[in-house]
């Protein structure tokens, strides 16, 4: 089994950390570039900054928080929300950032993966999808943007493929249906998305104590899994999740 990783998600909304459940009811918790260096110290492996309203507000990229992070943590992290363009993804790079996640703007315009890829190389493309179940689609599962408020007609499994044809290097798989709740990730459809791709699947939505990563790496078959509440509330420590997957006898960096 290759090394797993723990990736933290901090959701940034005005310039705070905000957590909801299922893209409702959020609050501010905290700051999220001294969260984010607080997380560096505990050994994590990855950061995830999603500006949670920049594309339903149709607004630019959190520049100034990207160049604070930047300055503080050094160990990959992505940005996601508000960015539209090549150009967007520059900008973010320049800022200090490893990779760009994409996902409302990438469901309406595909090529900016593929452009985005040409000029940055694959790796440096997340694509972002928000996936909630549902029968009408062929997978069971359909794609949503806007932050889980708007509904499209994409296959989750279809859209995924899609993606990695474009030339995304990457897929943050969130189940809108498990977001928030901390009752486990959502397996089936991380199952499926993770063997049906050939690109890493981060598993994203219900953590809520260690066994959840296991059994997202082990019946998920997830390469790495994104942890938010579980770690923001002071349950948890990402060293406590790193030792329970030791044990667990799944290799972490």
């Amino acid at each position: 089994m290759l090394q797993k990783r723990v990736v933290v998600c901090l959701d940034v909304r005005d310039g705070k950390t905000t957590k909801g459940i299922r893209f409702k009811g959020n609050v501010d918790i905290g700051d999220p570039v001294e969260m984010a260096a607080g997380y560096y110290e505990q050994g994590v492996d990855e950061l995830v900054f999603y500006d949670i309203t920049a594309s339903s507000e149709r607004r630019g990229i959190m520049i100034d928080v990207v160049e604070r992070v930047a300055e503080r943590i050094f160990i990959p992290f992505a940005v996601g929300g508000g960015i539209g363009s090549v150009a967007d993804m520059r900008a973010v790079l320049l800022a200090g950032a490893e990779k760009v996640s994409v996902n409302s703007q990438a469901v309406r315009h595909p090529e900016i993966i593929s452009e985005g890829a040409a000029q940055f190389g694959s790796q440096c493309i997340v694509l972002g999808m928000d996936a909630k179940s549902d029968s009408a689609m062929p997978s069971g599962y359909r794609v949503y943007i806007d932050g889980g408020r708007t509904a499209t007609e994409l296959d989750a499994l279809e859209w995924s493929q899609r993606a990695e044809r474009l030339g995304a290097g990457e897929i943050v798989l969130n189940s809108i249906d498990a977001d928030g709740t901390r009752d486990g990730y959502e397996l089936s459809v991380t199952r499926l998305i993770s063997e049906n791709v050939g690109i890493p699947v981060v598993a994203s939505g219900g953590a809520g104590k260690p066994d959840h990563l296991v059994r997202v790496f082990k019946e998920g078959h997830a390469d790495a899994a994104l942890v938010a509440s579980m770690v923001h509330y002071g349950d948890y420590s990402v060293r406590d999740i790193k030792e329970a997957l030791r044990a667990a006898d799944i290799p972490t960096r």
